[in-house]
């Protein structure tokens, strides 16, 4: 759920263009603007025009597409009230028009009395929710803001994490200039999207793309490097923790192993980068990018390895290595 109340009148403004917009409207009961929204879902109220009640999902927005509005208008016709007036003594967030379409005057009265705004959008039905439910899955998605660097690198979304001062954005800066593009710095804000994934964003989108380097101050990524260097949004599909390098550690030469980070329910595979003077940190960052897509492509460089090195041992060049002449009978 979201952190805040999350209001009909929310959902109205909403900043959204194109294939995401909802050309929302509202038509009456600008009194329950205010109604708070508690569940990212849907109702079509069909049964509930018609009178029947049991397991009606009120606390949802209410969608008419043209099947309810025919049945609604036939109540109406027919001078059947009740089974509206009951309908609305329900606490309902909203009602959603589709197709352009507005219920008669009657309807309007009863639902300015429950304090229930009435909206309206040209979009059909089916896409018209088919959009509502997507973006509500996002607005209502577990949140978590983690200090780090987003960046998008061949593609793959990949999160810098490390303690203050280690080179996160100085290896952020080298890798834009390599072609890649900046998600956010200093602070991302990720949300779980259907569970199973990780969006990740800039906490503040006026900052979001400003980049702190020591030495030098804050430069604007999009004014120095163009707009092509950044972008707003990006799943989080790698994690690469940079840490001093520690001479008593013992670092994972061959990668057989698959760590992961646990990031709202959701494991995240985990690199973790040595640094120290001499290494070149954007590179490895962009081999570990390339190298993940080819796991995910069904190619493991370090398991094919193995597997050589036992096909290796298990023929006679290898046991002509550790058996000289004499020991063969």
């Amino acid at each position: 759920m979201a952190d805040r109340k999350f209001t009909i009148l929310d959902l109205i403004d909403l900043d959204l263009k194109e294939h995401n917009s909802l050309n929302l409207r509202c038509i009456g009961g600008r009194k329950g603007l205010g109604n708070p929204l508690n569940i990212p879902d849907l109702n079509r109220p069909g049964l509930a025009i018609m009178g029947f009640f049991d397991s009606f999902g009120n606390d949802r927005i209410q969608i008419f597409g043209k099947g309810e509005l025919a049945c609604l208008k036939k109540m109406i016709r027919e001078g059947n009230l009740d089974n509206i007036r009951q309908m609305f003594s329900y606490p309902i967030p909203c009602c959603i028009f589709t197709h352009n379409a507005s219920p008669d005057d009657v309807f309007f009265e009863i639902a300015e009395q429950a304090r229930v705004p009435i909206l309206q959008t040209d979009l059909f039905t089916t896409e018209f929710t088919g959009r509502l439910m997507r973006i509500l899955s996002e607005i209502f998605a577990p949140r978590h803001s983690i200090h780090g660097v987003l960046m998008e690198v061949y593609g793959w979304g990949i999160l810098m994490l490390g303690d203050s001062g280690v080179g996160k954005s100085e290896t952020a800066l080298e890798l834009i200039k390599h072609g890649h593009r900046l998600v956010a710095d200093d602070v991302v804000d990720i949300h779980c999207v259907n569970g199973n994934s990780l969006m990740g964003t800039g906490a503040n989108k006026i900052i979001g793309h400003h980049m702190e380097i020591r030495g030098m101050g804050i430069i604007n990524v999009t004014h120095l490097f163009g707009v092509g260097a950044i972008r707003e949004r990006k799943e989080i599909q790698l994690v690469v923790v940079l840490e001093e390098w520690d001479n008593n550690k013992i670092y994972d030469r061959l990668g057989t192993e698959e760590n992961y980070m646990e990031i709202l329910g959701v494991n995240i595979p985990k690199v973790e980068i040595p640094v120290k003077p001499g290494r070149n940190i954007p590179i490895i960052i962009e081999t570990a990018a390339m190298n993940e897509r080819l796991k995910k492509m069904g190619y493991n460089a370090a398991e094919e390895f193995n597997r050589n090195i036992l096909k290796w041992l298990e023929s006679d060049t290898a046991r002509s290595v550790y058996f000289g002449a004499d020991d063969i009978i």
